[in-house]
């Protein structure tokens, strides 16, 4: 397929190309970046935008102040899903950004590959293997997000004629170049042949925006057969933004504004290019809710949105531990041993297949949680006054005067308060919680400087996840064990490596 002319080629200047590419079946965005970097604002081409097409932009790109997205940002999102050549099972992230998206499709593919595959070495895969856990994993997400299986699955693609080159690099080194569309399985040789994903150089803001095709697939079969068709078009240049508004069509940008806490808030940070925690629940729950806590909220008479059910990937994040918010049980305990963790500016993935970490909730465990809640700023204690509704809440006796019994012995020194650590001991002493005392672990990053010896790879390791009263055995203070403390306080863990994993 040819390469698209650069603009001063054409003889059209960047407005007038892109309103000439204007139809139905394109997106468009307000405003754009030329191939040299210089923001063009569009105002005359929103009189030939469909309304939709707008909204896909403002949605995810927001309304930046100088009217368009800077080049440099537009390029970090540029790339698409590229296994790592040391981790075959690991996507590689080249640049700061899209980990927003990356990371959730890793998290849902891990739990296809651990769970879902019949293989006894699922860190080794074929090209044909990746090829079908990636498009499965991308269907599924695409499943979860689409409110309304009479509207259909939409998928964004190349318009016709109009995919991009992408270069490539090969393990023989050899030199070669490869085009974003499906070729013929017997020509393909995906272990040999892997694309950088990174966009051509002439391919920018505007360009990308003015060149795109939206179909739609009205089954579930459909979808899955047609998302495997495009392989090759999710693993070469812009495959990560493809799906992402993919995604979004799907959903359907009314039912995201609906979800989203500030509408004026967009899925992408036009300044520093981070993906929105709308973004990222919308990916791994299906709804594009803004906050991590369980179920609904009110606040001033506002109601703020939450998470309703059980996620099939969990989440953490450093957040919790500064106390900047309060991850809630649908995404602290999901179906599956599988959490992204959230740092300031980055997210990475931490896994195990041992299933009894997300078994069902032990009594203690449910009697943390109650107690908790009467514990909004996780102090670790309630004041006694609140103790009689605790033990209601988890159907214990509580007479006035058990209740009175009880508060003598759990608070001898008369401070007024009552310690979840005693609190737990007293009425569940001996309880097992089905977790062994210690199980492997891993951790995921997908970028490369962020890895040791710059290789993505898994860093493997020994968790020990001990109970309030058992002697602490410190092994490190990390940001990584930080985050995980907010789901297990008293983890310890024991990496292979001499340093423990980045979560940035």
């Amino acid at each position: 397929m040819p390469q698209a002319r650069p603009a001063h080629r054409s003889g059209l200047s960047p407005l007038e190309r892109a309103t000439k590419l204007a139809s139905t079946d394109l997106l468009l965005p307000r405003g754009c970046w030329t191939e040299e970097g210089v923001p063009v604002d569009l105002p005359a081409l929103k009189a030939n935008m469909s309304e939709l097409n707008k909204e896909v932009v403002d949605l995810v790109w927001g309304r930046p102040s100088g009217g368009g997205v800077s080049a440099s940002i537009f390029h970090r999102w540029t790339q698409g899903f590229v296994f790592s050549e040391n981790e075959h099972t690991a996507l590689e992230q080249f640049e700061g950004g899209p980990c927003a998206v990356i990371a959730p499709v890793q998290a849902f593919l891990l739990k296809n590959i651990l769970f879902n595959r019949e293989s006894s070495n699922w860190r080794q895969m074929s090209g044909e293997e990746q090829k079908t856990a990636l498009c499965s994993t991308l269907s599924e997400i695409l499943e979860s997000a689409c409110s309304s299986p009479s509207t259909g699955f939409c998928l964004v693609t190349w318009a016709k004629g109009q995919s991009p080159h992408t270069s490539t690099h090969t393990n023989t080194h050899t030199p070669s170049q490869t085009q974003d569309m499906p070729e013929p399985e017997s020509s393909q040789q995906p272990q040999e042949q892997q694309p950088t994903a990174l966009a051509a150089e002439e391919l920018g803001f505007e360009r990308f925006h003015s060149v795109l095709h939206k179909r739609t697939v009205m089954s579930v079969s459909d979808l899955r057969e047609e998302v495997l068709s495009l392989y090759h078009t999710w693993r070469g240049c812009c495959g990560v933004l493809l799906f992402l508004y993919s995604v979004i069509l799907t959903k359907g940008i009314e039912n995201i504004r609906n979800e989203i806490q500030d509408t004026m808030e967009p899925l992408i940070d036009p300044v520093h290019g981070h993906g929105s925690q709308s973004l990222v629940n919308l990916l791994v729950t299906g709804h594009a809710v803004s906050n991590v806590w369980d179920g609904d909220r009110e606040c001033s008479g506002m109601k703020l949105h939450g998470i309703h059910k059980q996620a099939s990937v969990g989440f953490l994040t450093l957040m919790e531990s500064l106390r900047y918010c309060k991850v809630g049980a649908f995404l602290k305990s999901p179906k599956f041993p599988i959490w992204i963790l959230g740092s300031e500016t980055h997210l990475s993935v931490f896994f195990t297949k041992e299933m009894s970490l997300v078994g069902p909730e032990s009594p203690s465990e449910q009697a943390r949680r109650v107690f908790q809640s009467f514990d909004p700023e996780d102090n670790g204690f309630i004041p006694e006054s609140l103790l009689e509704d605790v033990m209601k809440a988890l159907d214990l006796v509580s007479e006035p005067e058990y209740v009175s019994l009880v508060k003598s012995k759990l608070d001898p020194e008369s401070l007024g308060i009552i310690l979840l650590g005693p609190f737990l001991l007293e009425f569940f002493p001996d309880q097992d919680s089905g977790i062994p005392d210690s199980f492997p672990v891993y951790h995921y990053n997908g970028l490369k400087q962020s890895n040791h010896k710059e290789r993505v790879e898994y860093v493997e390791g020994t968790a020990l996840v001990l109970g309030f009263e058992d002697p602490m055995v410190r092994t490190d203070d990390t940001p990584v064990k930080r985050c995980l403390q907010t789901k297990w306080p008293y983890i310890e863990l024991l990496w292979t490596t001499d340093r423990s994993p980045s979560l940035n």
